[in-house]
């Protein structure tokens, strides 16, 4: 009966097109959680904190019904271990814009003048990043319905292409925003530098995580 039950469990992509939604749910929080921090309005970052922390648990939750869920026997299209791995990645992009969150609401740090626009070029950027795996990710039921082959499947590595090259933009101005930050260290205080850093390294995970995502689509793919 066990195997029956796999057998006819349903497919897990489209709940994991759900969840990719719900993660890119929680990387949009950043921006309005940056221009908070710009206008030092503390009281909206926590209450932004508390709405990220939320929509990660919700993050959390769809991951868990799909790994709980994932069939073992049935033959998918795909590897349960790149699922698995695609799962992993999305599930840090929630993280890391969590512990974004946290970090913001755990010290009133002022965001120096020179360095506001380059935070949030840097962050749009990401948002660049995100966005092109949510567009791939979307895609995730077609494909199954084609067997991960035929045009959709062309459309999707064009995607994961061009993932990689927003992601490689995004590592330009993360080195870009450090050096200007360092520049300012006769001005700035080093908690001030520290906390930028951290905010900083955040973000470029988020988009890492993204172009690892990516990768993993791209295996799923090309087999």
């Amino acid at each position: 009966m066990a195997i029956l039950s796999d057998l006819f469990r349903k497919s897990p992509f489209s709940p994991i097109v759900e969840h990719a939604k719900k993660v890119h749910e929680c990387v949009e929080m950043i921006k309005p959680l940056m221009e908070a921090l710009a206008y030092e309005n503390h009281k909206l970052i926590r209450e932004l904190q508390d709405k990220v922390s939320r929509l990660e648990y919700e993050a959390d939750n769809l991951k868990h019904d799909i790994r709980e869920n994932l069939p073992r026997r049935l033959f998918l299209p795909v590897s349960r271990e790149e699922l698995d791995g695609f799962l992993y990645c999305q599930e840090k992009m929630a993280d890391y814009a969590e512990d974004f969150s946290v970090i913001l609401m755990i010290r009133r740090t002022r965001l120096h003048p020179h360095i506001q626009d380059k935070f949030f070029a840097f962050v749009d950027q990401m948002f660049q990043v995100s966005g092109t795996l949510l567009t791939a990710a979307v895609e995730l039921k077609n494909l199954a319905e084609v067997s991960f082959s035929g045009a959709e499947a062309k459309h999707v590595l064009e995607l994961i292409k061009h993932l990689g090259e927003e992601e490689w933009k995004a590592d330009r101005l993360a080195r870009d925003l450090s050096i200007t930050i360092y520049s300012l260290e006769d001005e700035l205080k080093t908690m001030d530098i520290i906390f930028y850093e951290k905010m900083l390294l955040k973000i470029s995970a988020i988009a890492n995580e993204a172009e690892n995502a990516g990768d993993y689509l791209r295996a799923m793919i090309v087999k």
